[in-house]
């Protein structure tokens, strides 16, 4: 049995770098894969494995006090959901090129809400929801009567922010989520910069909200960072919320174009990405640099070519595509 966990932490580390090494040397005997970012605010990761070693990098994380804070969600998964260990230095945990300087510990954010609650105050109503996920996120699922940022990338959230506290009265309650929580921490506490006097956001993201909660309230499935890319919030089968680019019938299966000077990510019933040979229209279904649509495969995200065996092609200038490739948030 294996089990997916999502974390994060911001607290001051004065040598990020050394953090780096020593997950590497823990991770160099384990089963586990992951994708962990470490810089001076803290630590951001997502990871897989055996149960036992899951739970063994817990306890040797907690270990150290300054990530004794840890927000940890885990569930159970068949197999690793992550292809190797990618463990980095990021100067950003989450790219906002703004100074949000959480690992003080003093800046004035929302305030945490466990799910039990939210979901209390989703049915009293009175409230401006907010979902500061991406499009492509909300595509699959989303809280009922959330409202989805009009941002094609949330860099430019301080923009929305100082909007946003021009044309609603700052009074005004928002409630705001993410999937696992770490970007409503620096949203929340934009929000909080601006004047917003009550400013809430969902302890744990969605994720932990279907391990508490289920799906009350919450409208189709989960995008997630890892090779699942869309799962149940609550682990239960459910209709889609979604349709397929190309016929439209209800769908919520993602897949990443099969032109290499592509590779975005669209959502397609599987006779649709058959009859495009794993493409997401006519333009890149005629690319000769399409890859081979290997059921094997099913709808995983595609590996580097260094990972997969691949010989390293040059890239062209890439066609327009429907949605965006995915960055690595929790």
């Amino acid at each position: 049995m294996y089990s997916a966990l999502a974390y994060y932490c911001f607290v001051a580390l004065e040598e990020p770098h050394l953090e780096v090494k020593k997950h590497k040397k823990f991770f160099k005997d384990k089963e586990i894969t992951c994708r962990i970012y470490l810089s001076e605010e803290g630590i951001n990761g997502q990871l897989s494995g055996p149960i036992l070693e899951v739970e063994e990098y817990i306890n040797w994380l907690q270990s150290d006090s300054r990530f004794a804070q840890a927000c940890f969600k885990m569930h159970a998964t068949d197999s690793n959901v992550f292809p190797r260990v990618s463990v980095k230095y990021r100067p950003q945990l989450v790219a906002l090129d703004c100074d949000i300087p959480l690992s003080r510990g003093d800046l004035p954010r929302g305030e945490h809400i466990s799910p039990e609650r939210w979901s209390e105050m989703l049915e009293q109503g009175g409230y401006l929801l907010l979902d500061v996920r991406n499009q492509y996120e909300w595509e699959v699922g989303h809280f009922e009567n959330a409202l989805l940022p009009p941002l094609e990338k949330f860099r430019d959230f301080p923009l929305y922010a100082e909007k946003l506290a021009q044309e609603v009265d700052k009074s005004t309650p928002v409630m705001m989520y993410c999937t696992g929580g770490i970007r409503c921490e620096l949203y929340s506490a934009l929000l909080k910069q601006k004047g917003f006097e009550q400013v809430y956001q969902l302890d744990g993201g969605v994720i932990n909200y279907g391990l508490k909660v289920g799906t009350k309230h919450w409208k189709g499935k989960l995008f997630v960072f890892d090779d699942r890319l869309v799962v149940p919030i609550d682990g239960k089968p459910c209709d889609p919320l979604s349709h397929c680019c190309h016929c439209q019938l209800p769908c919520d299966t993602y897949y990443n174009c099969a032109n290499m000077d592509c590779n975005e990510l669209f959502i397609a019933c599987s006779s649709c990405c058959e009859f495009y040979k794993g493409a997401c229209g006519y333009s890149c279904k005629e690319s000769d640099r399409l890859r081979p649509l290997d059921p094997g495969q099913g709808n995983r995200p595609f590996r580097r070519k260094h990972l997969i065996g691949t010989p390293l092609i040059e890239p062209k200038s890439a066609p327009a595509c429907s949605l965006s490739r995915p960055s690595d948030q929790a």
